[in-house]
């Protein structure tokens, strides 16, 4: 009966491999991938020969783990399609990670290079047993001198020396290339052990009124994809225009690759829903606090708390963004290959040259578009905290690029000055970009404490400091250069402060801090002083006096 059992089994299983294998398949090929922050709608085609009535046909080359509800396909000719049904396809071993790929590649390289130093290894064997089989040739009586023998010895030893020494570099090399291929897939099997998106496929039913060829068209969103921003600002010298380069870095781990596809990269995220949400009415009550029982009165009446609980739904992202990326004068760049769509809620960029997006999971590295943009170049320093001065692009006109959050790479004169971010939704109409410290711009802030001071007057203490700071421009050019410094504030009645000098500089009431905007010529040297005094009842410590 067990046998019975598994017999019976192995036969359905041979069925079903059957009717899969002969029902028709037509590979996919993906014509274009709209990628999303998070997700991405990929469209497909395929041209089939349909016979008259009904026909199924399983679409191979299918992302995995898609959303089966964004399933639409199209057939050209008055073809209609009856019904349509993803299934995920565990079988396929197309698919192996970039990495994985590469120690593949490696591993046949070196396979084939063993060849031809097998083959040298078995003729340099072949001379050694000829020579070894033959070395009594001269032991007999066989007429051969003391000078002919003689001779003869010496070439067997040169002879023999040689191939010996040949077979043994031959050997070492074997050696080692064995070792190599053993990391290899030691490296490998470490790799295959990875997740990998498995692919999918999709079986679709038509109906013909006759036999026709029909285009096929398959449209689906994916979820593991998406895209995120980075920028390249670059400032060629101080009083020239910031260039802004926008980039993409794309990712996809799909189940499938993507070979040679339209890309176009849209603002939005279909995961976060479009409906908008909706405010649930907000009870007021007392607060009642929790009162303590003994174990004795278990039965007691206890508090009783009621929460209304509502869930948010999320709307589409209104931000749009816009894109570039730089290249040389008088040379084509990738701009001319982008249009921007923004008349939607989000925007679309639109690369018209093909990609090829491989299924690993890493970030590929795509340029979108460039601009210029009008900057005015300052000096910052805040010496309190910082004895260096900081060069700065104040950054304008930047509102219609529809710019995203994201990642900067920052370059100054064609060096890498740092990395920053770029957070657009606290901009105002200028925002700035640090471009790194300039040493030549010599900055120096000292406490003068022969006017330092301290006086008990009644019941009270009375302090006072006095600070000096010192700018010193060592550039060939003008300089304008924003001093930052500071007050103290108190918020204490019995903390009475009263500034003594500003310096001539512009003070925020509310934070004490105080603003210097100074002009300086090559090789000259500018001093500013302030002061303040601080009285406190007699006894008490006052913190934050520096």
């Amino acid at each position: 009966m067990r046998h019975t059992t598994i017999l019976l089994g192995t036969l359905l299983a041979v069925l079903i491999v059957s009717r899969a294998s002969a029902q028709p398949q037509q590979k996919l090929k993906i014509e274009e991938a709209v990628v999303f922050l998070k997700g991405a709608e990929l469209t497909s085609s395929a041209r089939v020969n349909l016979a008259a009535g009904e026909n199924e046909i399983l679409f191979t080359n299918v992302a995995g783990n898609i959303n089966t509800q964004s399933i639409t396909v199209g057939a050209s000719g008055g073809v209609v399609v009856e019904a349509a049904t993803f299934q995920s396809n565990y079988l396929t071993n197309n698919i192996i990670t970039a990495r994985a790929k590469e120690i593949k590649d490696s591993i046949e390289i070196l396979e084939a290079g063993k060849n031809p130093v097998n083959d040298r290894l078995l003729v340099i064997e072949g001379q050694i047993s000829l020579l070894t089989e033959n070395k009594n040739v001269g032991g007999d009586n066989n007429g051969l001198s003391v000078a002919e023998l003689t001779k003869l010895l010496d070439l067997y030893s040169a002879r023999y020396e040689g191939y010996l020494n040949q077979k043994g570099r031959l050997e070492e090399v074997l050696r080692k290339t064995d070792e190599r291929i053993d990391k290899l897939n030691q490296q490998m099997n470490e790799e295959q052990t990875k997740t990998v998106q498995p692919g999918g496929q999709i079986l679709v039913k038509f109906y013909a009124k006759q036999a026709t060829a029909s285009l096929i068209t398959i449209d689906y969103v994916v979820t593991n994809a998406g895209w995120s921003p980075a920028y390249d600002i670059m400032a060629d010298k101080v009083n020239m225009p910031i260039k802004l380069a926008y980039k993409a870095n794309i990712y996809q781990n799909t189940g499938i690759n993507w070979n040679n596809v339209k890309l176009t990269l849209n603002t939005g995220n279909p995961n976060e829903g479009v409906n908008a949400p909706a405010l649930n009415p907000l009870y007021l009550a007392f607060y009642v606090p929790p009162q303590t029982y003994n174990q004795d009165n278990s039965n007691a009446l206890r508090e009783v708390v009621v929460v209304r609980q509502y869930k948010k739904a999320l709307v589409n992202s209104d931000n749009a963004s816009a894109s570039l990326v730089l290249n040389k004068e008088n040379q084509a760049t990738i701009s001319d290959y982008v249009s921007v769509d923004n008349a939607g809620v989000n925007t679309n960029f639109e690369i018209d040259l093909p990609y090829t997006i491989s299924c690993d999971g890493k970030q590929h590295l795509v340029a979108v578009k460039k601009y210029e943009l009008p900057a005015t170049y300052r000096y910052f320093a805040v010496p309190k905290l910082d004895k260096d001065a900081f060069l700065q692009a104040q950054v304008t006109q930047w509102e219609d690029l529809n710019l995203l959050p994201g990642t900067t790479n920052i370059f100054y004169e064609g060096t890498y000055v740092g990395q920053g971010n770029l957070d657009v939704r606290n901009l105002k109409d200028t925002f700035t970009i640090s471009l790194g410290r300039d040493k030549k711009i010599v900055v120096k802030r000292d406490r003068d404490t022969q006017r330092r001071s301290v006086k008990t007057i009644g019941t009270n203490v009375r302090e006072e400091f006095s600070y000096s700071i010192s700018i010193r421009n060592n550039r060939k050019e003008n300089i304008n250069l924003i001093i930052q410094d500071q007050m103290p504030v108190s918020n204490d009645k019995d903390i009475e402060l009263e500034a003594l000098d500003n310096g001539g500089s512009a003070i925020e009431e509310n934070t004490g801090i105080m603003n210097w905007d100074i002009q300086l010529k090559p090789n000259e040297t500018k001093k500013m002083e302030f002061g303040f005094t601080v009285k406190y009842p007699k006894g008490k410590t006052v913190l934050n006096l520096k």
